[in-house]
């Protein structure tokens, strides 16, 4: 039988202790008892630094699992709004480093701003601003005769041919100044004057349905308790009243049947 003390040199720098004790057992065979306890010490020195890995992985998730359950419940106690005002001051801030920069190097702020936005965007933000409804309501005749005109002028579609047939005939006459005569030999067209009618036409309908203040008549007969039996007093007055009215009037002289 051969010897542990005769076993041959083996690298260990260069062998794990499997591979040692796994050439140990080739050299002196199955037979060797010792040998065999030393394989068997290895194993299980194996087994208990992979357990003392798992271990120490199962510590790392359970922290991680705490410190995201921490990070939850701070998220659901901060208030709707908490993410879009974070944003909001992180986009003024930004705003005012960029400021600080423009100033610095002598450069106007809001150039730059502007230079950054892409066209998509400054049309989606005109067409926004154009969605937007100016009309307020009454606030003078002024005003409203002001909002008249701008919605007017946008509703006409002009002639760009005739008009450029009329600029190229008329020469540097065609942009009138103080010093230009002429003027009132200028004559429409028919056609011109067939739009200008048909608007002014609209113009009035639309005003003809405008619902105005009905004064009070204190000298008209009071057939009524209150203002919505008046209401509807006046409603059957002007579907039924051609109808009763002669009822109406032998009623009143007490010589109905």
């Amino acid at each position: 039988m051969t010897s542990i003390n005769t076993l041959p040199m083996i690298d260990l720098h260069s062998h794990t202790e499997e591979d040692v004790f796994t050439n140990v057992l080739d050299t002196t065979g199955a037979g060797g008892s010792a040998v065999k306890k030393a394989t068997t010490s290895t194993n299980k020195f194996a087994k208990l630094n992979r357990l003392r890995e798992l271990e120490m992985k199962m510590n790392e998730a359970r922290k991680l699992n705490h410190a995201e359950l921490v990070a939850e419940d701070e998220r659901k106690k901060r208030p709707s709004n908490y993410e879009s005002k974070r944003k909001w001051l992180e986009w003024e801030q930004e705003q005012e480093e960029k400021k600080k920069e423009c100033s610095a190097k002598g450069e106007d702020f809001e150039r730059v701003k502007l230079l950054e936005v892409s066209a998509d965007a400054a049309e989606r933000w005109d067409r926004k601003k154009k969605k937007k409804n100016p009309d307020t309501g009454f606030a003078d005749y002024e005003q409203a005769t002001f909002r008249q005109y701008q919605r007017l002028t946008k509703q006409i579609k002009p002639d760009l041919q005739q008009y450029e047939k009329q600029g190229q005939k008329l020469g540097d006459d065609f942009y009138a100044s103080s010093d230009t005569l002429g003027l009132q030999d200028h004559k429409d067209s028919e056609e011109a004057i067939d739009k200008m009618v048909t608007d002014l036409e609209k113009q009035i309908e639309k005003r003809s349905k405008y619902s105005r203040r009905r004064t009070f008549d204190e000298e008209a007969d009071i057939d009524y308790i209150n203002e919505r039996n008046m209401k509807f007093n006046q409603k059957l007055e002007r579907f039924y009243g051609k109808y009763t009215s002669e009822i109406k009037q032998n009623l009143e002289r007490g010589t109905a049947v």
